[in-house]
Formats: C-alpha cells, structure tokens, sequence
C-alpha cells in the first residue's frame, strides 16, 4: 500500500501523546488508512516502563482488549455465509443445546448486539432483562459464541481465524499470543508491567490478542472494502455487509447503543463511543486498554490508535476522550485532499 505522509494528522498525533501522558501509558500509536494509501503513521514510547525497554515502532504489537470481539464477529459472519447458522435470529440453543434452560428465547442477534440481558450470578447465567429489550456491556454472549465457533467449525476460534482470514489477508502480526517475544509489548498497571487476562490459552478464548497498530488498520481497511484487497475479493462481500450494518434489534430503547455484529455504529446516544461529529455510516470497536479502530466510510479511510494501559489516572473519562478523538479525526479528514 503506498505510503503518503504529508504531516497533516500531526494535530491528531499530539492528541494521542497529549492522552498518553495523562492516562501514563509508555506507548502510543497511530496509523491511517485513506483512499488505499497510508497517510499517518506514528509512534511513542517503550515496550516497558523503564528506559532501556525496546522503542515502539511499526512491528510492536499491543494488547487489543475487547477488540478482539469483532474477530469473533466475522467467524460468525463466515459461518453464516457457508450455511453452518440458518439464521442470526436462531436461538443460541438450537446450536448449544447446553443452553436450553438459562438462555431461553436468547438469539444469535441478541448476542452479538449486547441486547442478550445475561448476567453471571454465583457462578450461574441469570438474567438482567429480558432478550432485546435493552442492552448491558457484558462477556456472557461472547462466551457463548466462541464457544458456538468451536461447535460448528470444529475449531477454535484462533485456528479458524488464522487459516481462514489471517492468512488470506496476510495479517501477520496478529495473534492470540502465550509467550512473550520482542515485539509484543506489556500493559501499565498499578505501577507494573503485565499481560492481561489469563494468557494460558492460544484458542482465542481469552484477552490475549495482540496485533501490530498496522495490522488493526488492514483489520478496519478489509471491513471499509468489504473484503475486497490489491483487486481481489478475498471473502465474500456479503460477510462483511453483515457484520457493519445495523443488527440490533428494534424493540431496544433508541437512546441506548447501536451495533452491528459487535461493532459500535454511529447513534445519538449518551453510551455512544464515536464522536457526534463523525458521519452516520461510521462505525468503531475499542478496547480498555485504550486501543481503537474507526471506520469512516464517506472519507473511505481507516484510523487507529494503540495504547498500552489498564488503570488510568483519575478523572479519566473515556468517552470524552474517544469522541474527541473521533470528532479531531473526522476533521482532519474531511479537510484532507
């Protein structure tokens, strides 16, 4: 992809380290993707805390987080598309039968919009509400789809990926990692470095995705192309139509949250994470470790941020922050020629 770096995001770029200095992360970057042509690619900081760690650049990968959810989310699209799920209005059930009695009524819908009302209780799935008539932010849905990758595919998720769109879309700084090796960098907490989540498992399974700041934007780019990469449609067009256009289902509340299969899309709403400024077509995924991905269709261009950190100073507040950076990227794009 041909590379064109004029210096006009810059004002973007000091967004990102200004927020980099406040929440403490030790590393940043950005990296924007506009009308198949890379237009900004920065970085900031070290793999660690102390001064001698290695310097982020183009081959380190972060912790993506719950960014992770929309790999999961094109799984299910490609199984839709080869005929292995009928329907996403099927319920959970009729693929794990385990789930008969405590996800009555449940959908793949639900699911894959946060509008599931499934609540862990003591160790048992109980329930918030009742099946698309609100939403909650919670992980109950997303075990269930894993684990509904694994049935049907006879892999695990990370297998199924890595040999089914990893490959294709030569993502190879994209993984879900177990041990450290030099060009993944540790998360800042509390004052030390770690990895996040109980990174014992490669099954996709676990916060342990790692992906270079590249790599998430080729992961935007093939949604905003749908599919579609150097000429070659590489998956069908229909699975990534799916996975960014809005599923979520009309009986919820229109000032909650909008989604696609995982990813946010523009609403006005106070949950909201992408800015009010950025155009109705836009969608976005972000993780707590600070990293996102926003797609903007109008400007057919893709932009990313990476950070490294899990306990941010006080008074942070992450929708401010992310719309803003929303808002300043929307700007800048549509100011860019």
């Amino acid at each position: 992809m041909l590379k064109i770096d004029t210096g006009h995001f810059k004002p973007l770029n000091e967004y990102v380290y200004g927020m980099q200095k406040e929440i403490g992360a030790t590393a940043a970057a950005t990296y924007i993707i506009k009308s198949n042509a890379v237009v900004n690619e920065w970085y900031s900081g070290r793999h660690e805390s102390f001064e001698q760690s290695r310097a982020v650049g183009e081959r380190t990968q972060f912790n993506v987080a719950s960014i992770r959810k929309t790999y999961l989310a094109l799984a299910i699209s490609l199984l839709m598309e080869r005929g292995l799920i009928a329907s996403i209005d099927d319920e959970i059930s009729v693929y794990l039968t385990e789930y008969k009695a405590v996800a009555e009524g449940v959908t793949l819908r639900h699911l894959l919009t946060h509008t599931h009302g499934l609540q862990a209780e003591g160790g048992a799935i109980g329930r918030a509400f009742p099946a698309g008539e609100s939403f909650a932010y919670r992980n109950e849905g997303i075990t269930m789809l894993i684990q509904l990758v694994a049935h049907l595919s006879g892999r695990t998720l990370s297998a199924f990926m890595r040999d089914h769109v990893f490959a294709g879309y030569q993502l190879h700084e994209t993984g879900w990692r177990t041990a450290n090796h030099e060009h993944l960098i540790y998360n800042y907490y509390k004052d030390h470095d770690t990895w996040v989540g109980p990174n014992d498992s490669d099954a996709g399974d676990q916060s342990n995705l790692f992906v270079s700041a590249r790599d998430l934007a080729m992961w935007g780019y093939m949604h905003l192309a749908q599919g579609r990469i150097n000429g070659e449609q590489l998956l069908p067009q229909r699975v990534f139509e799916r996975v960014t256009s809005l599923q979520t289902p009309s009986g919820v509340p229109s000032h909650l949250p909008r989604n696609g299969f995982i990813w946010w899309l523009q609403s006005d709403t106070d949950l909201n994470q992408l800015g009010e400024r950025l155009p109705s077509c836009s969608y976005q995924i972000l993780g707590i470790t600070g990293c996102a991905c926003l797609v903007v269709p109008k400007y057919d261009a893709v932009v990313v941020r990476m950070y490294n950190q899990l306990s941010n100073a006080n008074g942070y507040d992450y929708l401010s922050d992310i719309r803003q950076f929303g808002n300043l990227a929307n700007d800048l794009l549509k100011g860019y020629f």
